[in-house]
């Protein structure tokens, strides 16, 4: 009998975040041990597909438009490209491989049929694919299942409090809205958040709230540490310390017992020693690669040199979940809707974002 539970209280998690440290990592190392292999680690390589030039104003991220942060955008990569990145993830030790585009949403076309392409050619290699494309609708969701997606990524980032403090053009609401269309499909869920944006503890425990009271729990969730960008609202924000990174992983282990927990963006700011913490209170996924999407990552061999030391394997494709099924396009059920849906864009402001849109603005006059 399953002891997931879907109805935790936010006061029930801020306990279990205080305990006393050597109390929570026995407690969360325990449970981890019930529910997963300790020894062995899920490795996911993230390729962004296409970046810059979003439209949103997400308080973390140098990709937004509005920003001046020196990302260099490109549009959509080719499916022989995203194959021959594939082939390498696949030989250094990955299971799988996330595809990031800098979109608001999927819309219907060319360039999301060019999507599902890239889904269909990596999952005929025998990886898990993983999306994260924005807010999707049922009918989209389901051609990606086809196409043989494994996951998709739509990260909550923060308590529905915060978020309104970091994200002002797209709703906490479209977020679940969008996990609830890929839930109507075989393809399984990752979604967490981002710690050091600024938010309190109190903010950390809403959003695990949020993700277990989700039923069923995500399949995979991803801690994020903030990588402060310069040109980004949130530049300033001090690092998150290590001993926050290891309380917010063990948290999330006893809250979400069945969930691959992934230590995701920040491990360059980590010791081995801190990321080996993070991996016995309950981690047990990684991104591997020297970049995760547009900020630094440890190089993928280092992380196998840690992983010899502290005796973790990588995890096996498909170990969790089966293959899914690739249903080449002439055979699709679901067909291109040209839906366009109307996703919220709340009308409030945030101050710090609205100051650097206008001091980025500057930026590029000046260098005109």
């Amino acid at each position: 009998m399953s002891n997931v539970r879907h109805n935790w209280t936010k006061e029930e998690i801020l306990k279990i975040y205080n305990k006393p440290l050597m109390e929570l990592l026995y407690e969360a190392a325990t449970i981890h041990r019930i529910h997963h292999d300790p020894n062995t680690v899920q490795v996911s390589t993230l390729l962004s597909i296409k970046t810059g030039g979003c439209s949103e104003d997400c308080g973390y991220c140098p990709q937004a438009a509005r920003y001046h942060t020196n990302v260099e955008g490109n549009d959509l990569m080719k499916v022989s490209h995203i194959k021959a990145q594939a082939l390498r993830a696949k030989a250094s030790g990955s299971s799988r491989v996330c595809m990031g585009a800098a979109w608001r949403n999927v819309k219907d076309g060319p360039e999301f049929d060019q999507v599902l392409e890239m889904v269909r050619t990596i999952n005929k290699l025998e990886m898990e694919v993983c999306c994260t494309l924005g807010m999707v609708t049922e009918n989209q969701a389901q051609r990606l299942a086809e196409a043989g997606l494994y996951a998709y990524n739509h990260n909550l980032d923060s308590s529905e409090e915060y978020y309104k403090e970091v994200i002002s053009t797209r709703g906490f609401e479209d977020r679940l809205q969008t996990i609830d269309n890929v839930r109507k499909t075989n393809v399984t869920v990752c979604s967490g958040g981002i710690i050091g944006m600024g938010e309190s503890i109190e903010d950390r425990a809403g959003m695990l709230v949020a993700l277990s009271t989700l039923n069923p729990q995500p399949e995979s969730t991803p801690i994020n540490a903030l990588v402060a960008v310069e040109g980004t609202p949130l530049e300033d924000e001090k690092p998150v310390e290590i001993w926050e990174m290891i309380r917010m992983v063990a948290t999330t282990r006893i809250v979400l017992p069945e969930t691959q927990v992934r230590l995701s963006a920040g491990r360059t700011q980590m010791s081995n020693e801190g990321q080996a913490m993070c991996f016995f209170a309950g981690a047990n996924s990684i991104f591997a690669g020297d970049k995760l999407l547009t900020t630094p990552n440890p190089d993928v061999n280092e992380d196998m040199k840690l992983f010899e030391k502290i005796g973790l394997i990588p995890q096996k494709p498909f170990t969790k979940n089966v293959q899914p099924l690739t249903i080449e396009a002439k055979d699709s059920k679901f067909v291109d809707l040209g839906e366009k849906p109307k996703w919220t864009r709340p009308q409030h402001k945030i101050q710090r974002n609205e100051q650097k849109k206008i001091k980025a603005k500057e930026t590029r006059k000046q260098e005109k």
